[in-house]
C-alpha cells in the first residue's frame, strides 16, 4: 500500500524519534561547552597573553598533531586561511588550474581564486558525497596530459597543478584511486578536511594523507576556537614554512621588524587557541554523541519511505559532523516543502550548499559532467547534529 503521508510529516516524525519532541528551536549545530573552556580562556585573560603569541597556541598545535597523527599543525584565524597557505605550499601560482568539487562550501573555490587561480569543476559520487576518482580519472584521460611533468589541460592550455577533495559532512572521500589518479597526473593532493576532525579514511585521519590538509574551528564545527582553523602536514619543511607565512613572514629577531616576502596576518590568537585546547580534551565525548545520534537517525528511518539516512561507508570513520537525508527521487520535488515544514516546526534543516559552478562569480570556469553533484543537490538535506541531542533530559 502506497504511504500517503506527506513526506515532509514523515521526517518530522522520524526526527522527533530519534531526539523527542522539544520546547525549543533545535538548531543544525551549536558548540557546547563543558570542559575546561572558561579556566583557559580565563587564564589568558589574567595573564593578558591574550593575542598572537601564548602557550596555548604552542599547546593547540601539538594537541592536534598527536590527535590527527600529523607530524605538524599550524594553527591559523580560519579554515579558509589554512586552505589558501596549503595552496600555496603546493605551488598553485596565477595562471594555474585547480580540480575542486562542484559540491562543497564556497571556501574551497575561494582559496583557490585567492592564488589567482582557476577552479576547475569535477564530479562527486553519491557513495561518499565527495569528489569521484573514477570518473575524474576517465575526464583527465580526455582532457590533459603530462608535459615536462606539469599536468596541463589541452582545452585551455593551463596548468593543473591540484586537486582538493573535501570531506563532506565529515564522510570521507574515497582518497587511494584519488592518489592514484594524482599520481599518474603529476597533480598535488591537498585535503580540505575543514568539516572532518575526527574522521578516519582506512585507519588515517583526514587531513592527513595529501601532502598538505586544512581544517576548521569555526563556531558549527565539531570543535570550535570561535574562529580558527590548522594546516596539516607531514613535511617539516612545509610546515615550518606555513608558520613563517602565516606569521606575516617576520624573522625572529629580538626587536626589528625584518620581513622577508609577503606574508599573511593568519595568526590564530592565544584566545581561541585555549578555547582550541579545552574542547579538543572533549572531543572524544562529542565524537561518541554524535555518533549515537546517527545511529538514533539511521534506526528512525530506517522504515521511512522517500528518504534515506546517509551513513559512513566501508573503510572510514565519519564524525558525522553534519547528519544528512537523501530523499528518493520520486519525492525530491518536495525537499523546500520538507526545509519549509521542518523549520516551522522548530526544527532546523537546510539544503546542501548551491553547486559552485552555478555561482555568478564561478559560471564560466571549466567543468567536467555534474550530473551526480546536479542530483545530490536536489535531493540532500542536513539534519539537527548538535552532539548534546542525545541527552533525553531536555526531550517531552
Amino acid at each position: 500500500m502506497t504511504n500517503t503521508t506527506p513526506v515532509e510529516d514523515r521526517i518530522i516524525g522520524a526526527i522527533q524519534t530519534a531526539i523527542g519532541k522539544r520546547d525549543e528551536f533545535v538548531p543544525l549545530h551549536k558548540p557546547t561547552f563543558e570542559g575546561s573552556e572558561w579556566e583557559y580562556v580565563k587564564e589568558c585573560i589574567d595573564t593578558e597573553w591574550v593575542s598572537s603569541v601564548g602557550s596555548y597556541v604552542d599547546r593547540f598545535e601539538e594537541d592536534l598533531a598527536d590527535y590527527t597523527g600529523a607530524k605538524r599543525a599550524v594553527v591559523v584565524v580560519n579554515g579558509t586561511s589554512a586552505l589558501h597557505v596549503c595552496l600555496r605550499l603546493a605551488g598553485v601560482e596565477a595562471g594555474d588550474e585547480v580540480l575542486v568539487p562542484a559540491l562543497t562550501f564556497v571556501a574551497t573555490a575561494n582559496a583557490v581564486t585567492y592564488q589567482g587561480a582557476t577552479p576547475h569543476f569535477v564530479d562527486s559520487e553519491e557513495r561518499t558525497l565527495g569528489l569521484d576518482p573514477e570518473k575524474l580519472g576517465d575526464y583527465l584521460d580526455d582532457i590533459a596530459e603530462v608535459r615536462g611533468g606539469t599536468c596541463i589541460n589541452t582545452q585551455t592550455e593551463r596548468p593543473i597543478k591540484a586537486v582538493v577533495p573535501m570531506h563532506a559532512y565529515g564522510h570521507p572521500v574515497d582518497l587511494d584511486p584519488l592518489q592514484e589518479v594524482c599520481d599518474q597526473y603529476h597533480l598535488t593532493l591537498v585535503e580540505d578536511a575543514a568539516e572532518s576532525l575526527g574522521s578516519f579514511y582506512r585507519g588515517t585521519h583526514t587531513g592527513t594523507i595529501g601532502r598538505l590538509g586544512a581544517l576548521s574551528f569555526n563556531g558549527n564545527k565539531t570543535i570550535t576556537t570561535g574562529g580558527g582553523g590548522a594546516i596539516l602536514t607531514n613535511d617539516e619543511d612545509l610546515a615550518d614554512e606555513a608558520k613563517h607565512l602565516t606569521t606575516v613572514a617576520k624573522k625572529d629577531h629580538e626587536w626589528e621588524y625584518f620581513h622577508d616576502r609577503t606574508g599573511y596576518n593568519y595568526r590564530l590568537p592565544n584566545l581561541n587557541a585555549a578555547l582550541g585546547c579545552a574542547q579538543l580534551e572533549e572531543l572524544p565525548s562529542f565524537l561518541d554523541q554524535k555518533r549515537t545520534l546517527a545511529e538514533r537517525y539511521r534506526d528512525a528511518f530506517a522504515d521511512v519511505d522517500g528518504v534515506s539516512f546517509f551513513t559512513e561507508w566501508d573503510g572510514t570513520r565519519s564524525n558525522y559532523w553534519l547528519n544528512v537525508l537523501l530523499l528518493d527521487e520520486e519525492v525530491a520535488d518536495r525537499r523546500d516543502a520538507v526545509l519549509e515544514a521542518t523549520n516551522e516546526t522548530g526544527l532546523m534543516t537546510r539544503p546542501t550548499w548551491q553547486l559552485l559552478s552555478s555561482l555568478q562569480m564561478y559560471k564560466d570556469c571549466p567543468r567536467m559532467d555534474l550530473a551526480t553533484a546536479e542530483n545530490l543537490e536536489r535531493r540532500l538535506i542536513n539534519i539537527p547534529s548538535t552532539p548534546s541531542l542525545v541527552d533525553d533530559r531536555w526531550a517531552k
